[in-house]
C-alpha cells in the first residue's frame, strides 16, 4: 500500500508541476485600476503569496471582454495593451517558484447593471437574476463566436504574459455555467435544450483555447459539484461529472470543484456571517443594489445573518463528496475548494483519496503566508469564516477585516517587511 501524499509533495498539472498541493483559489481582488490594468497594488498582492511559498496560484476572475466585467477594479484581459502589466504578475510569481494561473471569466447575468460599466448584461436566456437583479438579454447565435473567442484570445494573452496556465471559470453561476444549467438556458436553438447543446458553447471554448495555446500551456476548469438550485432545474453531480468527462477530452488538464449559483446564496463560502448584511450594504456591493434590496438588508441584517449561519455554517471541506467523485472517476487531478484552514483537515482530503489537491481563498486573505505556516509549524492569522471579506468584495481591496485576525496580520506583514 502506497502512503497517501503530503501537503508538500509535487503534483503534475498537464504540462505543469506544481511544489506542493495547497493552491490558493480565485478571489475577488478589487485592487487592479478602474480601467481593468494591472496595477502596483496587485503586484504587492501576488507578491506577498508567492513569496509565502505558495506552489500555486490561481488568480482572481479576469475579464475576457468589458461585457463580462463583474465589479469594480476587476483585472482584465481583454485586450494586448494589458500584456506588459500582466506580466508583471508572472514575474514576481516566478521569482519565488510560484507556478501562475490566471482564472477567465465572463459574468453573463450575475452583475449590478451600471456597477462596472455593463449596462446590457447577458446570458443564454432572459432569466433574471434574482440577487443582482439583472434581466439579461440572450446571446444571438451570431455573437457566440465572440464568446468563444473572446476566452481563446485572453489565454493566449496570458501565455504572452508568461503565465502557467489558464483557468476556465465554469461554476458559481457565471455565464458558462448559465448555458451548462438547464435553469439558466431555456434557449431552443443549438446551444440550449439536450446535454449536448448545453455544453456546446463550453465545449468551443475548451476545444479553441487548446488550439490556440497549444499543449504545452496548462488548461484548467473550475466547476461545480452540485448547482444548488431546490426546485429549480439545476445541475446535479452526475450530469456535473458527464460535463467534465467531456472536457477532459477535449484538453482539460484538471478540474478544480466548487458549488453553488449566485442564485443558491452562499454555499462555496459557508461561514459565521457576522454582520455580514449591514457590512454588505455599508461598504460592499450592496450599496448600488437596488432601494428594495438595500432596505431588506439594512432593516433584517440581523434575521439574514442568523438564516444565513443556519443554512450555511463553517466547516472545513465541504465539497469533499463531490470532489471525491471526481476524482474517482476523472483522469487529471482533482483540486478541492471549500472552508478549509487547517493542516489537519486538509491532510484528510489527500489521505482519503478526496482530491489531489486542496485550494483555499479567505485563509490567504488572513495569511498570505499560509503555506510557509503549514511548513514550519509557526501559528499564522487564522481565518474564522466571518466573512467580512465577501461582504466586503467588489468595492475596495480585498483584506481580512476580522478584527483579532486583521491585527496579527499587520503584524506578520511589518515582520516580514523587517526581514
Amino acid at each position: 500500500m502506497t502512503n497517501p501524499p503530503s501537503l508538500f509533495d509535487p503534483l503534475r498539472l498537464g504540462p505543469i508541476e506544481a511544489a506542493g498541493r495547497v493552491f490558493k483559489t480565485a478571489t475577488a481582488e478589487t485592487r487592479a485600476s478602474v480601467d481593468g490594468f494591472v496595477s502596483d497594488e496587485l503586484v504587492e498582492w501576488y507578491g506577498l503569496l508567492a513569496r509565502g511559498g505558495t506552489p500555486l496560484v490561481i488568480t482572481g476572475n479576469f475579464y475576457v471582454s468589458p461585457q463580462g466585467k463583474s465589479t469594480y477594479r476587476m483585472c482584465g484581459v481583454d485586450s494586448d495593451e494589458k500584456i506588459p502589466g500582466l506580466r508583471r504578475l508572472a514575474e514576481i510569481s516566478d521569482r519565488f517558484g510560484t507556478k501562475l494561473i490566471a482564472q477567465l471569466n465572463h459574468c453573463g447575468r450575475q452583475v449590478i447593471v451600471g456597477h462596472s460599466g455593463v449596462d446590457d448584461p447577458v446570458s443564454a436566456s432572459a432569466q433574471r437574476d434574482p440577487v443582482m437583479g439583472a434581466k439579461p438579454r440572450p446571446l444571438r447565435l451570431d455573437e457566440l463566436p465572440g464568446v468563444v473567442d473572446s476566452f481563446a484570445a485572453a489565454a493566449l494573452r496570458c501565455r504572452e504574459a508568461g503565465f502557467d496556465g489558464v483557468q476556465i471559470h465554469a461554476a458559481h453561476g457565471y455565464l458558462l455555467n448559465q448555458f451548462l444549467t438547464p435553469h439558466t438556458n431555456r434557449r431552443r436553438d443549438a446551444y440550449g435544450g439536450s446535454f449536448e447543446n448545453r455544453l456546446r458553447l463550453v465545449r468551443e471554448i475548451v476545444r479553441e483555447t487548446r488550439r490556440r495555446v497549444g499543449a504545452d500551456f496548462a488548461l484548467l476548469l473550475k466547476m461545480n459539484g452540485d448547482d444548488r438550485l431546490p426546485l429549480r432545474r439545476g445541475l446535479q453531480i452526475d450530469e456535473n461529472l458527464a460535463i467534465a468527462k467531456a472536457l477532459v477530452g477535449e484538453g482539460i488538464d484538471a478540474v478544480e470543484v466548487s458549488v453553488g449559483h449566485y442564485e443558491s446564496g452562499f454555499p462555496m463560502t459557508a461561514g459565521r456571517f457576522d454582520d455580514f448584511y449591514r457590512q454588505l450594504v455599508v461598504h460592499g456591493a450592496g450599496q448600488y443594489m437596488d432601494a428594495v434590496r438595500r432596505f431588506s438588508m439594512t432593516r433584517f441584517h440581523g434575521a439574514l445573518d442568523a438564516l444565513s449561519r443556519r443554512l450555511w455554517p463553517p466547516r472545513e471541506g465541504f465539497n469533499l463528496e463531490y470532489a471525491a467523485r471526481f476524482k474517482h472517476e476523472l483522469s487529471v487531478p482533482v483540486i478541492v475548494v471549500g472552508g478549509f484552514h487547517t493542516r489537519a483537515a486538509m491532510e484528510g482530503a489527500l489521505s482519503g483519496a478526496g482530491a489531489d489537491a486542496i485550494s483555499c481563498g479567505r485563509a490567504f486573505i488572513a495569511d498570505p503566508f499560509l503555506v510557509e505556516h503549514l511548513r514550519t509549524g509557526e501559528a499564522g492569522p487564522v481565518c474564522d469564516y466571518c466573512n467580512l471579506c465577501l461582504a466586503r468584495a467588489g468595492t475596495g481591496p480585498v483584506d481580512c477585516w476580522n478584527p483579532v485576525a486583521r491585527a496579527e496580520k499587520q503584524k506578520l506583514l511589518a515582520a516580514k517587511e523587517l526581514e
